[in-house]
């Protein structure tokens, strides 16, 4: 029989201790967003803040209740432009990194 891990313990386990992969999770976000996958992109985000900085952490830094950062950043979340912006922030603040846009052509 095969061994299997929970999903969110091996991105939370992962995450913690790869700094490059927690970037890449907050890059892989906000590129879902940007391209039209909001569901997906909240996902993304919520294994992060679980990963990084952890719902009450952030609840105290955005000023929002625990429970409502959850909703927002569930796959039905529908978070405000003002709260996303928040989120992102203290996420930026936590990894140490700042974050470039590029378009490009289409082909």
């Amino acid at each position: 029989m095969a061994m299997t891990r929970d999903f969110k313990k091996t991105v939370k386990e992962r995450a913690q201790g790869d700094s490059e992969f927690s970037i890449a999770l907050l890059d892989e976000a906000i590129s879902l967003f940007l391209n039209g996958e909001p569901e997906v992109a909240r996902l993304v985000l919520r294994d992060l803040v679980n990963a990084t900085v952890g719902f009450e952490e952030l609840a105290v830094e955005v000023a929002k209740p625990n429970k409502s950062l959850h909703r927002m950043l569930s796959a039905k979340g529908n978070p405000t432009m003002d709260n996303l912006t928040t989120i992102l922030k203290v996420l930026r603040q936590k990894l140490d990194v700042d974050i470039e846009v590029h378009t490009v052509p289409c082909h």
